[in-house]
């Protein structure tokens, strides 16, 4: 019998200006957000992702400490516990990226993996932080993740997660590959004219050569004051060959459902054995260097 898994996106525009005080832009977005989780499980979703830091505008944009107002701890803190009864009533696994503080003055950009159950089934932290122009200070405000590629085993198969930026870095991808995971969430923060032309390459690429389901998750719209870019939406799903199998659009609000049958990964390596084929005793110099 064919292990159908249906899938969604959560594309959501900032609904509260990031001058606003730092409880009413949360509030507002994890309320908009979970309408938009209601709507994914009205759709028969059975596992959901949210886009990176989903509870605020990408404040990476500037360095200020303010915006520190914004972390909490993972799992005892309020968001989390929330998305974990919100699971359980729909039924369905969520991935919650969030800014978690882990001690005080110590914080991760963090995703949880809740199980449909309403479970905690543990996080990953975001391994590699950009600190570049037009305006990703990440190193302002997060140390880099230190929980490796961990790969969580939910009801609807076994889920990895990589977060933004690390998507440029194949390794992690091959470990969570290796790790078993059958379906990888990317939630992302990008704009246009910095990594656009790479959108729809790197992570179908990473699709191809580890043979699992990909969830590609860029927020939309333009985030005023900085006007960094254009956040260019474009969420999609792509299966183990590489093809997209659903996309949204670039500038507005947007679930993107879709059913993946992960009896395709087994059909797929069963032609590309590139597990089998693997040399890892020649890679040596990939860490050395």
């Amino acid at each position: 019998m064919p292990r159908v898994v249906r899938g969604a996106l959560i594309q959501a525009t900032l609904c509260e200006p990031a001058t606003s005080p730092l409880e009413k832009i949360k509030r507002a977005m994890i309320d908009k957000n979970v309408d938009m989780l209601e709507q994914a499980a009205a759709q028969g979703a059975q596992v959901a992702c949210l886009q990176e830091l989903f509870y605020g505008p990408y404040f990476c944009a500037e360095q200020d400490a303010k915006w520190y107002g914004l972390a909490e701890s993972v799992p005892e803190g309020p968001t989390i516990k929330l998305m974990q009864g919100l699971a359980k009533k729909l039924r369905m696994v969520l991935v919650v990226p969030v800014f978690e503080e882990d001690l005080p003055g110590v914080y991760y950009n963090t995703a949880a993996v809740i199980d449909a159950d309403g479970s905690y089934l543990g996080k990953f932290r975001k391994m590699h932080l950009p600190h570049c122009e037009p305006g990703f200070w990440e190193k302002f405000y997060f140390r880099p993740g230190n929980l490796g590629y961990p790969v969580f085993d939910t009801q609807v198969g076994k889920i990895g997660v990589y977060l933004c930026y690390d998507r440029h870095f194949p390794e992690g991808a091959r470990c969570l590959g290796l790790n078993g995971a059958e379906i990888v969430f990317n939630p992302s923060a990008t704009v246009a004219g910095l990594s656009e032309y790479l959108w729809k390459i790197e992570q179908p690429a990473h699709a191809v050569a580890n043979q699992y389901f990909v969830g590609a998750l860029n927020r939309p719209g333009v985030e005023e004051p900085w006007c960094i870019g254009e956040f260019y939406g474009q969420s999609y799903f792509c299966d183990p060959r590489g093809q997209i199998l659903a996309e949204a659009s670039r500038d507005q609000d947007e679930i993107v459902v879709v059913d993946m049958d992960l009896d395709l990964i087994r059909e797929v390596r069963k032609t590309w054995q590139f597990f089998r084929d693997r040399r890892p005793e020649t890679y040596g110099k990939t860490v050395e260097l």
